[in-house]
């Protein structure tokens, strides 16, 4: 199961990809309004995969203090 969240930042991605031909863009441009429009972006899945990421970049950022990676950790297992 993907991300809705980084699908939409890759749809976003290729909207404004110089490299991307017009036809691409409109398609990404149409996928992305629905994924707006069917609330697939505003999902408790959705969201609940930002906290993880958030908390995963977290563990592995050397300016977290210890504690803060701790809890950073017993939230990840919680997701799980």
């Amino acid at each position: 199961m993907s991300n809705p969240g980084n699908v939409a930042r890759g749809l976003k991605a290729a909207i404004s990809n110089p490299n991307n031909s017009e036809e691409a863009k409109e398609r990404a441009s149409e996928r992305l309004q629905e994924m707006e429009l069917s609330g697939e972006l505003d999902t408790t899945e959705a969201h609940e995969a930002n906290v993880a990421i958030g908390h995963k970049a977290a563990l592995k950022n050397p300016n977290v203090s210890q504690e803060a990676k701790g809890h950073s950790k017993e939230i990840l297992e919680d997701l799980e």
